[in-house]
């Protein structure tokens, strides 16, 4: 018969637990325990405490920004979770010598702290710097999307809302109207009671929709037309991802090429980030003069993808005297690498067929043109003629060009190149000669001709490598995969507070300090 040691879950024992012994050195949080206590000035925080005479005493913002930030390495984020690790975790109890807040202060000390991780975010920029981990030679500027603590299903403009009030109105009318003609008694008793939960939701809804109409206005984009607001979360926006679209956040970074240190971050509630170059550039300015680094932009280059490229953006580059290289829409295309490459010819054939559903039409990129502009040759392989030449579209001289109906009317592409084929007679379309209305040349045909060099593809080929690890780090390691948060000063902290941790984990890994 086999034999087992013998245990009994009714025995004690005493362990004698020092909370100083359990922080190791060569660990992230010896590291951070360390820095906090000697390298950070937290000073700031001591402003928003005003018991120095009266009241209880306050936790200290040591001890709650140990355990916050420990916890976002780990990819905790609820309060909740970080104040039950305060209790079971003996790290957790080790960095806030056993004092186990409860999670309402941890929750209240993030929400409010949206002044305070600016200077959070410096000090951190600083030790960084003084460890000799920003090489400042060049920044990448990216942005992640992520989804908000918000439901897409309660996005539209006024007038959608008003629509769907209506709509859950009606069929509250009409379930009403269907049970008033029902017996009663014919009617099992669970099923009313679904019903009777099921008009409470709908009247819960379309309560809550009037609500916000009374007291909101349509959100206005960047371009001053009105955009999908949201009832729960009215500053984050509808934005496409590679996994369809989500509502959400943009947590903009911008990275150092040396060991890809943050130096810059922010969160944006809108899908497009073309007016989001110039607010990045500035932060990266304002971060180095504080730091005793001024005119950063003089020796170090700048990389941004084709998102963040417009006409104003390739301005600011040119006329502030920044090495920028932006690439535009048609970078890769214009690229002889790519035209011979197998798998850009099927990246192209899936991108022209939209993922959203929705039709596609031919772009001006799809038309071949004549080398003294004469006339363009469409998709079908028809002859559009030049219909004005020198012509200014949009403060830009431009050459336009249109189709025969004797071509348009009978082509079988009429669907793949007009919007209403079945008013419109033919294809008009303007090829723009890169030149201002004044004859100036565009700042974008400056920055096409920049990037295009072999010096600057591959400048910006590195890109990739310097934007894109920290948030791989930041969504796989740290496992951020939508904000918790509402409202873009607590989902900004949110984000700061990650790419601090990141910078952080710099220090840990590359810094010299005694840490």
């Amino acid at each position: 018969m086999a034999k087992y040691k013998p245990y009994s879950y009714a025995q004690g024992q005493f362990i004698p637990v020092f909370f100083n012994k359990q922080i190791q050195k060569g660990t992230f949080e010896y590291t951070l325990n360390y820095l906090v206590d000697n390298e950070l000035d937290l000073s700031i925080f001591d402003a928003k405490f005003k018991n120095d005479e009266t009241g209880a005493p306050a936790y200290d913002p040591r001890i709650l920004l140990k355990i916050i930030l420990f916890a976002y390495s780990r990819g905790i984020t609820s309060s909740r979770a970080i104040a039950r690790c305060c209790e079971e975790n003996v790290l957790f109890m080790a960095l806030s010598a056993n004092s186990r807040p409860h999670f309402t202060t941890i929750a209240d000390f993030i929400s409010s702290m949206d002044k305070e991780v600016a200077a959070l975010f410096l000090e951190v920029l600083l030790v960084c710097d003084q460890q000799n981990l920003i090489g400042k030679e060049m920044f990448a500027i990216d942005g992640c999307k992520l989804s908000s603590n918000a439901s897409k299903e309660w996005s539209g403009t006024r007038a959608d809302l008003k629509r769907k009030a209506e709509k859950i109105e009606k069929a509250l009318h009409r379930m009403i109207v269907r049970h008033q003609c029902m017996d009663k008694d014919m009617v099992e008793p669970e099923v009313l009671e679904r019903d009777e939960q099921y008009k409470r939701k709908l009247r819960k809804n379309a309560a809550k929709i009037r609500s916000w109409l009374k007291e909101n206005e349509d959100r206005q984009g960047t371009s001053g037309k009105a955009v999908k607001s949201n009832i729960t979360d009215n500053e984050s926006a509808k934005m496409a991802t590679s996994k369809g679209v989500i509502q959400g956040y943009v947590g903009v970074a911008s990275v150092d090429k040396k060991h890809q240190v943050i130096v810059g971050a922010e969160a944006y509630g809108q899908g497009s980030e073309s007016n989001l170059l110039v607010p990045a550039l500035e932060t990266i300015k304002s971060h180095f003069d504080q730091i005793g680094e001024e005119e950063i932009f003089t020796k170090a280059k700048i990389a941004a993808d084709s998102g963040y490229h417009s006409e104003k953006n390739m301005e600011y580059l040119f006329t502030e005297n920044i090495d920028g290289y932006v690439a535009d829409n048609r970078f890769r295309k214009r690229d002889p690498r790519f035209m011979t490459s197998q798998r850009y010819k099927e990246l192209r054939t899936y991108h022209f067929a939209s993922r959203s559903g929705a039709k596609r039409l031919f772009r001006p990129e799809d038309f071949t043109f004549a080398d003294d502009l004469s006339h363009a040759i469409c998709p079908a392989g028809k002859r559009l003629y030049r219909s004005g030449s020198n012509v200014t579209v949009k403060n830009y001289k431009a050459y336009k060009f249109k189709g025969a109906k004797r071509d348009c009317l009978n082509c079988q592409l009429r669907k793949e190149c007009l919007r209403k084929p079945e008013t419109t007679p033919t294809r008009q379309l303007a090829y723009f000669t890169g030149t201002s209305e004044k004859g100036q040349e565009r700042f974008t045909e400056k920055m096409k001709r920049k990037i295009d060099t072999t010096i600057g593809r591959s400048i910006y080929s590195m890109r990739l490598a310097v934007g894109e690890p920290p948030f791989a780090h930041i969504r796989s390691k740290m496992r951020l995969d939508r904000f918790s948060l509402r409202g873009k000063k607590k989902v900004n902290t949110q984000w700061n507070l990650f790419c601090i941790v990141h910078n952080l984990k710099k220090v840990h890994t590359y810094g010299l300090a005694e840490a």
